[in-house]
């Protein structure tokens, strides 16, 4: 699972959207829509997100047909510390004068 954190966070673009998205959630199940307007980010975005973060077991989506609530997986749970640790070195990273930061 950390690789997968890792991988999704800093290794690809998209890595604040879906940090974004899992924060979000871990404040309660939401579906795409609530996530897009909440987030001020485009449907077709949080959708591939949340696809992306459900191929790799973070994000499970719900039974229902019609406005499908996303959770946060039991797996991801377990490494819930883990995450917030990436998260915040990917906070830090991204503020101006971080290292790497070129102005």
């Amino acid at each position: 699972m950390e690789k997968a954190l890792w991988y999704l966070l800093t290794a690809t673009r998209g890595g604040e959207n879906r940090l974004r998205i899992v924060r979000a959630l871990s404040e309660q199940p939401k579906n795409a829509n609530q996530l897009a307007e909440e987030l001020d980010v485009g449907y077709k975005t949080v959708r591939h997100h949340l696809d992306t973060l459900e191929e790799h077991g973070l994000v499970e989506a719900g039974d229902q047909q019609y406005a499908r609530l996303h959770f946060l997986t039991d797996r991801f749970k377990q490494h819930r510390g883990r995450f917030e640790e990436i998260a915040q070195q990917v906070d830090t990273d991204d503020r101006p004068g971080a290292a790497g930061d070129s102005g």
